[in-house]
């Protein structure tokens, strides 16, 4: 039986809302196996700062530069165990998030579908998709936490977890 942590990030844009990512991510995310970030890094330092720690997978977002917008898809899928994954960031003109992922992502057999761009938190299952939003570690926005989260594979069952501070 397989076992996997998934640390999972969204909306970090460094160095506009932090100079950095910040130093609880990097501790909460040292034992972890794989990592997300769906989108809105806005500079390639996050990337590769994440990279150092576990391989990582990322998506553009709206607000990453030419570059990012460059080397990142819109849209990925990845296989984490007998677990499939989509990443999107979740943006378009007058679209909700959440809606973007299920039209773009969820009708593709996918067990979690990973999303950001709200900078809110969500964690629910929808027609057994789990459809997950860490929230950001640096920009609150719209909600009084910054947030960040994990997705626990443990074989073929998957569980997400919102972690406030």
């Amino acid at each position: 039986m397989i076992f996997l942590k998934i640390g999972v990030l969204s909306d970090t844009h460094v160095p506009q809302r932090a100079p950095r990512l910040p130093q609880i991510i990097l501790e909460a995310f040292a034992a972890v196996d794989l990592i997300l970030h769906a989108g809105d890094l806005t500079t390639l330092d996050v990337l590769q700062e994440l990279e150092r720690i576990a391989p990582c997978h990322a998506v553009r977002g709206n607000m990453d530069g030419p570059g990012l917008q460059r080397k990142l898809p819109e849209k990925k899928e990845i296989k984490a165990g007998s677990i499939r994954l989509g990443l999107i960031h979740g943006h378009g003109m007058g679209v909700n998030p959440l809606q973007k992922a299920q039209v773009e992502l969820g009708s593709r057999h996918l067990d979690v579908v990973v999303f950001g761009h709200s900078h809110h938190p969500y964690n629910q299952v929808h027609r057994g998709c789990l459809f997950f939003n860490p929230g950001s570690p640096t920009d609150k926005r719209w909600v009084p936490f910054f947030s960040y989260g994990f997705l626990h594979i443990d074989g073929n069952k998957v569980e997400g977890e919102i972690i406030k501070f």
